[in-house]
């Protein structure tokens, strides 16, 4: 689960213009001038922000009064603290506006109590039940409808997901969940039918009872390299006894074609939200997923093209996570003096800790190279501490959207409105780094090490080498399902800090470079070699 949004107030400025690099300074310029000509509209707190720091304090006033009363503004903590604010409070009218600030706090604390604010309300006891090896009607109705309603109310990015309507999966689904025999059936047909909505933060998770019955896998790794599926990675000493090495084609799965299995037993139940994505979980993530007391049987081609058949175990999902797995942080030198920075996970501050402990011998480098190519996220911050690092002054860092819905503006027959926001990125004044930076990215780069590769594309640092990221990152809100189950759903839609598009398609490189099958022979980095090349040559 993510905390992403580094700003309370969805566009506050919460700095001055003169701390602003030139590019952003502009950039609010031209917001100032055509707010001035009504040709943009941001909430009225923020064009109050925006008036208040140019000087114009009536016009602030007046659109601060605005979101008090028509917008219900009622946080006394930020409006008092804003810095953009700070030439208000000698305002003979300051004063009543926080009183009204604090009245509309105190209307909304006692709604919140008598209807909304107790988690209660949204996760009620009557819409849970236990676990049970097979749910009953009712019960899987209760789920899906469930689920069908806050996708309805939450998700993000339903253009990105047409043609289907919520509403025609709902219905389509309905009559097929009361024909299920068993609980593990009903998981896997909520998980096909939130896969059609394409997006990989989107998603249903089986109970704590089922996990090894859907997700055990074995000690093995594949990947599509070279239009072929590939051993990458072989973590038990067994499978490499029998003969299973790095660079071996996978040919078939249990009798069928590699292709043919995943496309029929795999993909159908994977949200993806690019093809890239479907590629890393199709046949890497999850090929091999399914019963940990059922064995996969294999064919194989080694590298001179010899076929040969293994008959291979899953094991049990915390026994493959404790040895399928990256160090958070990893960093060493390589020739040329250029300091190879590996963040594997924005999962905890361990990969903050790591780069700071390094950074007086990653500091003394000729160039860094930053590694998220195997990065699945985690919290955007962290990502977004390192990026501190290579700028002299704060920059926006994203920008994003998230639905509200008014009732009364449906009755209206009003559109409803999203908000906007914007998050900010800080310098790091006590660990710089000024000399040139590349980052690597692959298909597996995800979610927040996806927020870190968009804002380092608006950062101008360097360039961005290797493949496409995955396409998918925002604010999960995770639910609860009857039977122990649980769902989540993307809330939020991510831009990159100038409004561009990266959902749905991921962050592109500025060099495309992919692993070759000839290195992976040989245990070259292909795109690394790439990384080092370019920096050679500049």
């Amino acid at each position: 689960m993510r905390k992403r949004h580094l700003l309370g107030v969805s566009f506050a400025l919460c700095i001055s213009l003169s701390s602003l690099g030139q590019n952003n300074a502009n950039r609010l310029e031209d917001i100032y001038s055509q707010i001035k000509k009504g040709q943009y509209q941001p909430s009225n707190y923020n064009t109050a922000c925006l008036f208040a720091v140019k000087g114009d304090h009536q016009i602030a006033l007046k659109y601060l009064e605005a979101a008090i009363d028509t917008d219900n503004f009622d946080d006394v903590k930020t409006i008092s603290e804003d810095p953009d604010l700070v030439s208000l409070h000698s305002n003979v009218a300051w004063k009543d506006l926080i009183g009204r600030v604090g009245q509309n706090s105190e209307r909304k604390e006692r709604f919140n109590k008598l209807f909304f604010n107790d988690k209660g309300f949204w996760d009620s006891k009557f819409l849970k039940s236990s676990f049970q090896e097979n749910l009953s009607e009712e019960e899987k109705i209760i789920g899906l409808s469930k689920l069908w309603s806050e996708l309805k109310y939450n998700f993000a990015n339903f253009d990105l997901s047409a043609p289907v309507h919520i509403d025609s999966l709902y219905r389509s689904y309905l009559p097929k969940v009361g024909k299920t025999t068993s609980t593990l059936q009903y998981v896997l047909l909520l998980e096909e039918m939130v896969a059609q909505l394409r997006d990989a933060h989107t998603n249903v998770n089986a109970s704590q009872e089922l996990i090894d019955s859907i997700y055990a896998r074995p000690l093995l790794r594949s990947r599509m390299i070279e239009d072929k599926v590939i051993v990458v990675g072989v973590y038990d000493d067994k499978l490499s006894q029998a003969g299973i090495g790095v660079g071996d084609e996978i040919l078939r799965v249990n009798g069928m074609p590699v292709r043919d299995y995943a496309e029929k037993k795999i993909i159908p139940y994977q949200s993806c939200s690019t093809e890239q994505d479907r590629m890393v979980r199709g046949y890497e993530y999850a090929l091999f997923r399914g019963k940990v007391d059922e064995p996969i049987r294999l064919q194989l081609s080694d590298r001179k093209g010899k076929k040969y058949e293994r008959v291979i175990d899953r094991v049990k999902s915390s026994a493959r996570s404790a040895k399928v797995n990256y160090l958070p942080f990893e960093f060493k030198m390589l020739p040329g003096n250029i300091a190879h920075v590996v963040l594997n996970s924005f999962g905890s501050d361990e990969v903050v800790k790591g780069f700071r402990q390094h950074f007086d011998q990653i500091a003394k480098a000729d160039a860094i190279i930053f590694d998220v190519r195997n990065n699945g996220g985690g919290s955007t911050g962290y990502g977004w501490s390192i990026l501190g690092s290579l700028i002299s002054q704060g920059q926006w860092g994203n920008a994003s959207y998230t639905r509200t819905y008014k009732p009364s503006f449906r009755a209206w027959g009003y559109n409803q409105p999203v908000e906007l926001g914007r998050s900010y990125l800080k310098a790091d004044p006590q660990y710089h780094y000024n000399k040139p930076v590349v980052v690597l990215t692959s298909a597996r780069t995800f979610s927040a090490a996806e927020d870190f590769a968009a804002a380092f594309r608006m950062l101008s640092r360097g360039k961005i080498i290797g493949e496409a990221t995955g396409g998918s990152s925002g604010q999960p809100l995770m639910i609860d399902l009857v039977g122990n189950l649980t769902a989540r759903i993307c809330s939020k839609r991510d831009l990159l800090a100038d409004e561009s598009e990266f959902i749905g398609k991921g962050v592109q490189p500025d060099i495309v470079c992919a692993q070759t099958l000839s290195d992976l022979w040989k245990n070259e980095d292909t795109v690394l070699k790439q990384a080092l090349a370019y920096l050679k040559g500049k």
